[in-house]
């Protein structure tokens, strides 16, 4: 039996997410696997690879044969490298760690108090455009009127 590494085909419709896989070579690209020894997402910045390096190394140890995308994988992870004896490739970018909702939300909350005591509420636009006509309707008639008349 002929057995490959290869990628298995997960995600929806423009979100490809793989699985890297030892699977029969006369199996379908999504069919039965043998084991998943890994996972690769490509829409992920920087793309997320993920390999079990002890199993991937089993398995080209009895024969395997990876896929060419599969080998270029192998290559970025440095476990090709390593299964050939050659010196590793530079590391791998990894994403950073997104930063907690909570603390995120507590530190807003805070700002916004802080802001909300220094600052006084506007006039809405609609209520400064009706209080002019009537504030000058009262400087015209206190002009018009004569001292004596109160």
């Amino acid at each position: 039996m002929a057995v490959k590494i290869k990628l298995k085909r997960l995600g929806m419709i423009r979100n490809p997410q793989y699985r890297i896989v030892v699977a029969d070579s006369r199996t379908k690209r999504d069919g039965r696997a043998i084991e998943e020894i890994g996972l690769y997402h490509p829409k992920e910045n920087p793309s997320r690879i993920e390999v079990n390096a002890e199993r991937a190394a089993y398995w080209l140890g009895v024969g395997a044969q990876p896929t060419e995308p599969v080998l270029k994988l192998l290559k970025l992870t440095g476990d090709w490298q390593k299964f050939k004896g050659e010196p590793a490739p530079a590391p791998l970018k990894v994403a950073e760690p997104k930063a907690d909702r909570h603390a995120l939300y507590e530190a807003a909350a805070k700002e916004a108090l802080s802001l909300d005591n220094a600052t006084t509420p506007r006039k809405s636009a609609k209520k400064a455009k009706a209080d002019e006509p009537a504030a000058e309707a009262q400087e015209t008639a206190a002009e018009e009127k004569p001292e004596g008349e109160a």
